[in-house]
C-alpha cells in the first residue's frame, strides 16, 4: 500500500509580512526507497525565524527556498523504513525533513540524518540540544568569549536561542541581563531561567528609555551581547557597551519583513573598539559535537531549562510561523506533526 505524504508548500513569496495564502497543503505519494535511503516519519517540526529570510527571492547567505516545494525546517521523528545499514526501523532521528509528514533521506550523505539519545525528550533535539542551543553555544564561546564576572546581554531572551545563551553564560559565572517582550516573558527569564535581570522592551518605547533601563540593569556596562532582533534594541545596547565589547549577531528579526534597520551610532564601534560579528551556525559543523555534548549534559542534569510552544497538526504550521514572527510564541516554537 502506497503511503500518502502531507506537505506544506511555499507557493508565493511574501511582500512584507507572510500570510497564510503564501502556503498550500499538498498530498503526494511517498516514493519507494532506493539503496542508502531512509524513510522518516516526523513527530515534531521546528519553526525558526531564519525561515522568513529563505522565503525572499533575494541575495543572502543561502539560496531562496524554491516555490512549490515543502518549506525547509528541522524535524525529529522515527525511522519507518531503511535501506541503510546504520539506521534501523524505530531509531529516533533528527534532520531537516521540512514541513511534511514523511521525508525520504539519502543517509549516505554525511550529516543529513543523525540518531539521537532516546533518554532525552525527542523535541529537545530541535531546541536546547539542537540548532538553537548550538547557535547560542557558538555565539557565546567563539565570538562573545565572556570572562567570569563580566556582564552579558541577550535580546529575545525568552526564546529558544536567547534562553539557552543566558543559561550558558550563567554557567560561566557571568552577570546576565535579558531583553524580552512583556512582563510574563521577563518573569520567566528571571525566575525560571535564572537570569540576573530582564528588561521589558515593550515598556521602553524609545531609545532613551531603553538605554536608561539598560543603565540600571547593567551598572558596570555591557561586555558581551547576543543579538537576535536588531534595530532600537541593538542601538541601546551599543550605547551601554564597554570598550572592547563583543557582539554576536545571530538574527535581525526586526527587519525580516523588509523594514530598514539603520544603525543610530555606528561610530561607537570605533570609539569602543568593539568586535561585531555575524555568523551562521551551519557553517561550523566541526564544533557541533563539542556543543551538543555540553548542551545534552546540562539538559540531563536539569541545569539547562527551556519552554516550548507546540502547535497541533502539520496544517497549523503557517499560522504558527506567522505568530512566531510577531512574538506570540513562548520559548521554542514546534509543530506536533502526528
Amino acid at each position: 500500500m502506497t503511503l500518502i505524504n502531507t506537505q506544506i508548500h511555499l507557493v508565493s513569496r511574501p511582500q512584507g509580512e507572510p500570510r497564510a495564502d503564501n502556503f498550500a497543503r499538498v498530498e503526494a505519494p511517498v516514493a519507494a526507497l532506493e539503496a542508502g535511503q531512509v524513510l522518516v516519519r516526523h513527530q515534531f517540526l521546528s519553526l525558526d525565524p531564519y525561515m522568513r529570510g529563505r522565503m525572499n527571492d533575494a541575495k543572502s547567505y543561502a539560496e531562496p527556498h524554491p516555490l512549490n516545494t515543502p518549506m525547509i525546517g528541522g524535524t525529529v521523528g522515527t525511522v519507518e523504513q531503511s535501506r541503510h545499514p546504520a539506521f534501523q526501523v524505530g531509531d529516533p532521528v533528527v534532520g531537516m525533513g521540512g514541513w511534511q509528514r514523511y521525508s525520504v533521506v539519502d543517509a549516505q550523505k554525511p550529516g543529513v540524518l543523525r540518531k539521537v539519545d532516546s533518554r532525552l525528550p525527542l523535541a529537545a533535539y530541535l531546541g536546547a540540544v539542537g540548532m538553537p542551543g548550538v547557535t547560542a553555544w557558538y555565539g557565546l564561546t567563539q565570538i562573545m568569549q565572556p570572562q567570569q564576572g563580566q556582564t552579558v546581554t541577550v535580546s529575545a531572551a525568552s526564546g529558544a536561542v536567547g534562553g539557552a545563551l543566558g543559561q550558558l553564560a550563567k554557567v560561566r559565572g557571568c552577570r546576565v541581563v535579558g531583553i524580552a517582550g512583556g512582563p510574563e516573558k521577563c518573569s520567566y527569564v528571571r525566575d525560571e531561567l535564572g537570569f540576573d535581570d530582564c528588561i521589558d522592551y515593550k515598556a521602553c518605547p524609545d531609545l532613551k528609555s531603553l538605554h536608561l533601563a539598560l543603565k540600571v540593569a547593567c551598572p558596570q556596562g555591557i561586555d558581551a551581547h547576543f543579538e537576535n532582533v536588531g534595530g532600537q534594541i541593538l542601538d541601546a545596547v551599543m550605547l551601554r557597551a564597554n570598550a572592547f565589547s563583543r557582539i554576536a549577531v545571530c538574527g535581525m528579526i526586526a527587519g525580516y519583513n523588509g523594514n530598514p534597520l539603520p544603525m543610530a551610532n555606528p561610530s561607537l564601534i570605533l570609539v569602543n573598539r568593539m568586535r561585531m560579528e555575524g555568523f551562521i551556525v551551519s557553517e561550523h559543523m566541526q564544533l557541533w559535537p563539542q556543543a551538543l555534548k555540553e548542551l545534552g549534559g546540562l539538559v540531563a542534569q536539569g541545569r539547562l531549562k527551556y519552554r516550548e510552544s507546540i502547535a497541533q497538526g502539520l496544517e497549523s504550521a503557517p499560522e504558527a510561523f506567522i505568530g512566531l514572527l510577531k512574538g506570540r510564541n513562548f520559548g521554542k516554537q514546534l509543530v506536533l506533526v502526528n
